[in-house]
């Protein structure tokens, strides 16, 4: 005689589908390739408000389903806790194996492991990396635009036939205290208020782009240009050429410092809400104003930099060279922002699909395409 029927089925974290609202408003599609039936398969999906999904899947075809978003030129991310799962995850671009329940084989497949089993904990990861991959390129939009100035007064000074404004010891001073003050300083930036809603870059996007080429170009000129034209003022009325020379030095390192709060945002305007997030900006800042009064008042340094203390009149004009270089580049931000934007929409991104069909087996066991329209997507 039935007594009756005991159904099991494994909840859906509530944190999981905000994960998927997540990866929507960073322009990523998630699939879900599942060896259950496909009502079960559509149930869940549509309680995720996923993009799509796979039922009945064979392991093997897992590889071809990665295989064939790779071949639409998507970087592919595929999870998985089993063994069955660890030949798709060794082909996906990024493998990510379950830490708790993944077995030991799927781990080693993989390039990632979730500590805590939470798909959510994935969103999260992709807001670290492109946070951590914007401060990289802002390392590398500090650092060689400040080379590229002390370049190009050297190159000037060459060309002009004057005397050197800034000797190669002092070169050496600027670069050791900028390096370990206000280039560190960058490293711990939060990540970007559009972080999580512009589209993901192209694999293949090298990280020196036009984009940044053009700005270490406009940016070494421009602070090269404004440290010759105050070497340059000085001289002119009658200031000798250890005052010259130390507010060379000294506009070049508050050039820097103005750069820094400029480069703290790629695109975007500094001055907003996030302006004080990074406290670390303005240690750094301090230490280098201390640090700057301790090599331009210290007799000792003097002797040994071949510099002079600077009079107030000659600080003023150094903060104001500055200051002027500060709102330069804002200005240029506002303008290149534009026009990089629109390239980027053109091609310089991945454009999501409009629509994913429910996909199962087809009767020969062969998987049914996915490829509902000839645009593009984005799987993780």
């Amino acid at each position: 005689k039935l007594a009756g029927y005991i159904a099991l089925a494994d909840e859906i974290r509530p944190e999981s589908a905000e994960a998927i609202k997540i990866f929507k408003k960073n322009n990523i599609k998630v699939l879900m390739a599942t060896g259950d039936n496909e009502k079960t398969a559509k149930a869940v999906s549509e309680k995720l408000g996923l993009d799509g999904y796979y039922a009945e899947v064979l392991p093997h075809q897992k590889v071809e389903i990665v295989e064939e978003l790779q071949s639409k030129g998507d970087f592919v991310a595929m999870t998985g806790d089993g063994v069955n799962d660890a030949p798709a995850l060794k082909r996906a671009d990024v493998g990510i194996a379950m830490g708790i329940k993944g077995t030991d084989v799927t781990k080693d497949s993989a390039e990632m492991i979730l500590a805590d089993d939470n798909f959510a904990t994935i969103a999260k990861a992709v807001f670290e990396g492109r946070s951590i991959y914007d401060n990289l390129k802002k390392s590398i939009l500090f650092v060689l635009p400040t080379y590229g100035a002390e370049g190009f007064v050297m190159m000037a000074s060459v060309l002009i036939g004057g005397h050197m404004p800034i000797t190669p010891l002092q070169i050496l001073w600027i670069n050791l205290v900028t390096a370990v003050t206000l280039g560190f300083a960058l490293a711990f930036e939060p990540g970007e208020p559009n972080v999580t809603t512009r589209p993901p870059r192209k694999p293949n996007e090298p990280i020196l782009d036009g984009f940044l080429i053009w700005r270490i170009g406009f940016v070494s000129v421009l602070l090269g240009s404004i440290t010759l034209m105050v070497h340059h003022f000085l001289i002119q009325f009658g200031a000798d050429y250890g005052h010259a020379r130390s507010a060379a030095v000294n506009t070049l390192v508050a050039g820097e410092v103005f750069y820094l709060l400029n480069c703290r945002y790629l695109r975007e305007p500094v001055l907003g809400k996030g302006f004080f997030s990074n406290p670390k900006v303005f240690y750094a800042i301090s230490s280098v104003v201390l640090i700057q009064l301790f090599f331009t008042y210290t007799p000792f340094m003097n002797i040994l930099f071949d510099t002079t203390p600077l009079h107030t009149r000659e600080l003023t004009w150094i903060l104001a060279a500055g200051l002027l270089f500060f709102i330069i580049v804002e200005i240029e931000k506002m303008i290149t922002k534009k026009i990089f934007d629109n390239d980027s929409e053109k091609g310089g991104y991945f454009n999501p699909f409009k629509k994913i069909v429910p996909i199962r087996k087809s009767e020969n066991g062969t998987m049914k395409s996915l490829w509902s329209n000839p645009s593009r997507s984005n799987f993780m």
